[in-house]
């Protein structure tokens, strides 16, 4: 106990010196956290140019919204009344978890409902040399079970200033954004494409991502999708600032922007002699005369031998002895009635019931249907095809990107998941507008989640930066318990082993005091041996010796008559005890 209680001092020494050193070096200050005020801050953003911005709505103020926003009052075509209507629910709210204070977004409220709303443009969108940069954040705070997430850029005209007839068939420029059912995961870039020679709309859909994007639904965070369409025909697709798609308007869109110039004539027909088998059947092959046709593949095996014990009188199921027939059973209605069949008893025990057959075996006779081998056809001309003829409706257009004007945009969705939430919509000619206001709200949101989200470990490592003090701290902590316990490993003896020493020293000072002889102990039963023999001598001097003197006689008689020889056990005790 006494060395634990010295190490246990020395250890607490040592982080008391370790701990004044590392204060005295460092002015380290601890200020209290007021919890009330939030870690990250959060205000509305405001474009870095407004006059390179075409539309910016981060839904914080209320009054800005019922203003500029408007909600489809029109109903689709061509489906049930009850169904055709745009009643689907907007509001604007805050996310239900890990939200920035008076942050809000354009929540659909409502599942399995038509919902339309849009917004007019601040100025038209031309697409003439500047590039069109569109980015938006959705939040699918029930995840995604079928439905879209899109957003339509409507193009100008008329309908474009009637937005609340705005429904499926409003005309757009542009489509773009999630949308998913089943285990289809899309991430649409629609636009459509002007035919130069008749004036023609078609929708061109961009081909589908490489990357994965099963997660982009299922995980309830925010997502910040953004389309970069460049007057060059190139284009780029990133989620989260990271690009999943990227291409030409040209070559990654189907179907194509410009027809082939080539076309299939449709009035071209086969010749009738036209020969496209590569084989034939060998004309000049014949069928041999050991070939049997009607062979069948399988025959009984003649060596078989019905099994010992095989009842061939009993039938392998009897009618149900203790069935009773119903008493709602009419003959007239239900027929004669039958007692069920179960398996017949005697048969458990035996090989086998019924009529016995020997089993089947391949056929080695057997050798199918006969059929010539094939050859080259000597007549093959190849896969015929209809010959080319030039496109009537060729065109080359080599600026995709000069597509309709945007005048609005809108969401116009049906979807099986409630509560998605749309946030910080942004149209721009700027890249560099485009990433401040990501930074001033998407990046806020993510450091939200992610400081919410930190786990022990990081929080201790964010708090060890800070103050470097803490480094003496962790060290002398670990290494209390790892000295501890090679201490307690490497020292020379245990307290049992000391305890179980100290009783053995009691029972020997036992057994001495009641004269037994120590067991074990060889040099102590020699000692006394010899002890007993010199005793013994001195008795046997003690008789030859002259009588005792007076005073020995009067001292013998004061003494009750004792005599003056001590039992040998005492004798032995002292001398041992001079001895040690």
């Amino acid at each position: 106990m006494g060395y634990r209680i010295r190490f246990l001092f020395l250890v607490f020494l040592i982080y008391s010196t370790v701990s004044s050193e590392n204060i005295d070096d460092e002015d380290v200050t601890v200020e209290t956290v007021d919890e009330s005020v939030p870690d990250i801050q959060y205000e509305s953003p405001l474009p870095l140019d407004p006059k390179k911005v075409y539309f910016a709505e981060h839904f914080d103020d209320v009054d800005q919204f019922n203003k500029r926003w408007i909600k489809s009052q029109a109903k689709k075509e061509g489906i049930e009344e009850d169904i055709a209507k745009y009643d689907g629910r907007w509001e604007l709210e805050s996310a239900t978890k890990d939200s920035l204070p008076n942050d809000n977004g354009l929540v659909l409220k409502t599942k399995a409902k038509h919902a339309a709303i849009s917004a007019s443009l601040s100025k038209p969108f031309v697409f003439t040399d500047k590039p069109l940069i569109l980015q938006y954040e959705v939040l699918l705070q029930d995840g995604q079970e079928c439905g879209g997430s899109y957003l339509k850029l409507l193009s100008e005209g008329p309908d474009s200033k009637n937005l609340k007839n705005f429904h499926d068939k409003t005309p757009y420029t542009i489509m773009f954004g999630p949308d998913k059912c089943g285990n289809d995961h899309k991430l649409h870039f629609i636009f459509k494409h002007r035919n130069p020679l008749n004036g023609s709309l078609e929708e061109k859909h961009c081909q589908k991502p490489k990357e994965r994007l099963e997660e982009y639904f299922t995980d309830k965070l925010p997502h910040l999708y953004k389309l970069v369409l460049n007057p060059d025909n190139t284009f780029e697709i990133s989620v989260d600032k990271k690009i999943v798609n990227s291409g030409s308007l040209l070559e990654d869109f189907v179907p194509p922007v410009n027809p082939p110039a080539e076309i299939d004539d449709p009035n071209d027909k086969r010749p009738e002699d036209w020969d496209e088998r590569e084989k034939i059947p060998d004309p000049e092959a014949t069928k041999p005369d050991d070939w049997d046709e009607d062979a069948p593949p399988q025959i009984f095996d003649e060596s078989a031998v019905m099994p010992d014990g095989w009842l061939e009188n009993e039938p392998s199921h009897i009618p149900d002895p203790d069935a009773i027939k119903p008493a709602d059973w009419d003959t007239d209605m239900d027929g004669e009635w039958e007692p069920p069949l179960i398996e017949n008893p005697a048969c458990k025990t035996a090989a086998g019931c019924g009529h016995w057959e020997p089993p089947l075996i391949n056929n080695p006779a057997y050798r199918g249907k006969w059929r010539a081998p094939l050859i080259d056809n000597p007549n093959y001309k190849g896969k015929w095809r209809p010959k080319k003829i030039p496109n009537p409706d060729y065109f080359n257009d080599q600026n995709p990107f000069r597509m309709t004007t945007v005048a609005a945009v809108g969401f116009e969705l049906w979807s099986m998941s409630q509560d998605i939430l749309f946030d910080n919509i942004l149209i721009t000619e700027d890249i560099n507008v485009a990433e401040k206001w990501a930074s001033d709200t998407f990046d806020k949101k993510r450091q939200k989640i992610a400081k919410d989200s930190e786990s022990f470990v990081q929080r201790l490592a964010g708090l060890t930066n800070e103050y470097p003090i803490l480094w003496a701290v962790y060290i002398i902590v670990l290494a209390v318990p790892v000295v501890f316990i090679l201490y307690l490993c490497c020292k020379p003896s245990s307290s049992a082993s000391q305890i179980q020493e100290n009783e053995e020293l009691l029972r020997a000072a036992e057994r001495k005091k009641t004269d037994e002889v120590t067991e074990g102990v060889e040099e102590e039963k020699e000692e006394n041996e010899v002890d007993e023999v010199e005793e013994e001598d001195e008795d046997n001097e003690e008789k030859n010796s002259e009588p005792d003197s007076e005073e020995d006689n009067e001292a013998q008689e004061l003494g009750e008559g004792e005599p003056k020889t001590k039992p040998v056990g005492e004798g032995t005790r002292k001398r041992k005890v001079r001895k040690e």
